[in-house]
């Protein structure tokens, strides 16, 4: 396989998928955000052996020339490139249309225009909703519980429609509650890390009783990198999770035990979905993973969710990582 692009490289998950893919010997290019500070997001913090091994290109993904413009030469497409914060999403919900609907076309059309032989599509655990059924299988029911979810939903359907009517050879990836290094504090691991790595012994938290299915951020690249390279799942969408579920309460208590902290828990309303759009139960069945792909999670079960806090405990612990997050303010 020859370049390879990955859209949201600048991100959480694209930034290590960046990493992954210069290791493994590929050739990259990266498509951050434009911005006048000039700033490649995560990539300017990324690992000394893959530092300037990769090559950049600054766009936006709402731009169909520039993503055509960044897809020229490339045989394979990453496409990660999204808005995903759902508080943020019920007061900017046009916002999410624009990047998540219109961004994923353009990068359907450009794929289709440059002859790709391969493009692999993020989706979200929370085109599902709360659960109707456990564990959740990729047959499971979509639904719209938020303008964020809804955005995806969409988005996957487009996929779709460009396999199903001009044969684009897409993969769709449906990654759980990934989190790790570097995830922004809008997400619940970090808000809980970030609040007692800065002395808090009662954190701010919404709803403690939803469930999810935590998945540590280099599991979910294997998932990435898996689906890049067969030919069982064109056409597919494929659940990455780690088939254990376990409640924000409890998640809260078992990073608490990692970083040897006695914390309590206060509920700040801001922090609450409105009550029809909590999703409130998530727990993956990974078999299509496991059988198209030979994927299955490293950091599996409560000891591998253990794991898994702890090494993303001890990175934002780190001093110099911890200054880049506001703990003290709500991450929308």
């Amino acid at each position: 396989m020859g370049k390879v692009l990955v859209t949201g490289a600048d991100g959480f998950i694209g930034s290590h998928l960046t990493e992954a893919l210069v290791r493994a010997g590929h050739d990259v290019r990266a498509f951050a955000l434009y911005n006048s500070f000039n700033s490649w997001g995560w990539l300017d913090h990324c690992a000394p052996d893959v530092a300037g091994k990769f090559e950049v290109f600054t766009g936006d993904i709402r731009d169909p020339n520039g993503v055509r413009k960044s897809m020229e030469g490339c045989d394979a497409v990453l496409h990660l490139a999204a808005l995903i914060a759902i508080p943020y999403s019920y007061h900017s919900p046009d916002t999410y249309i624009d990047t998540n609907v219109k961004g994923t076309l353009n990068v359907l059309q450009a794929a289709r225009d440059n002859g790709v032989t391969r493009l692999v599509h993020t989706s979200t655990s929370e085109v599902y909703g709360t659960a109707r059924y456990v564990p959740i299988t990729e047959e499971h029911p979509l639904q719209g519980q938020s303008p964020y979810s809804a955005s995806k939903i969409a988005a996957d359907q487009l996929v779709y429609s460009f396999y199903a009517s001009f044969g684009l050879p897409v993969t769709t990836v449906r990654p759980f509650n990934t989190y790790g290094p570097r995830q922004s504090a809008r997400a619940v691991i970090p808000t809980i890390i970030t609040q007692i790595a800065n002395g808090a012994e009662t954190i701010q938290l919404g709803a403690i009783s939803p469930t999810r299915d935590f998945n540590y951020v280099s599991d979910t690249v294997k998932g990435f990198l898996a689906a890049l390279d067969s030919d069982q799942a064109l056409g597919e969408v494929v659940n990455i999770g780690s088939n254990y579920e376990i409640s924000i309460g409890e998640t809260a208590e078992l990073i608490g035990e990692a970083m040897e902290a006695d914390v309590s828990i206060e509920t700040d309303e801001q922090r609450i979905r409105p009550a029809n759009s909590e999703v409130e139960r998530l727990w993956a069945d990974n078999s299509r993973a496991k059988e198209l792909f030979g994927w299955e999670p490293e950091f599996s079960g409560r000891d591998g969710f253990r794991r898994g806090l702890k090494i993303t405990a001890e990175w934002f612990g780190n001093p110099e990582n911890l200054s880049r997050y506001k703990a003290d303010i709500y991450n929308v």
